[in-house]
């Protein structure tokens, strides 16, 4: 098939710079660089599988002594009752 596009600077400089690197006709550049872009975009990779990793948050008795009661008590204030400012 024949046919005119109007290719945008950047790709055209891209195009340009594979066909140097590919040292192939343009005509070949552009449909392997399109035929490569057309598969991919039909079959994207599948994205990796996300997976959450707890973390204890507990507060252990020892914690509580060496942290004090009223250093806990300011951090949970501050925390329910935001600055005004």
């Amino acid at each position: 098939m024949r046919t005119t596009l109007t290719i945008d600077d950047d790709v055209a400089a891209l195009l340009e710079k594979e066909n140097r690197r590919a040292n192939e006709p343009m005509k070949q550049t552009v449909n392997r660089v399109l035929r490569t872009g057309l598969v991919q975009a039909a079959n994207p990779p599948k994205p990796k599988r996300f997976v959450v990793k707890p973390f204890d948050t507990r507060i252990t008795s020892a914690q509580w002594k060496q942290w004090g009661e009223t250093k806990m008590e300011d951090a949970l204030e501050d925390i329910e009752m935001p600055s005004k400012s």
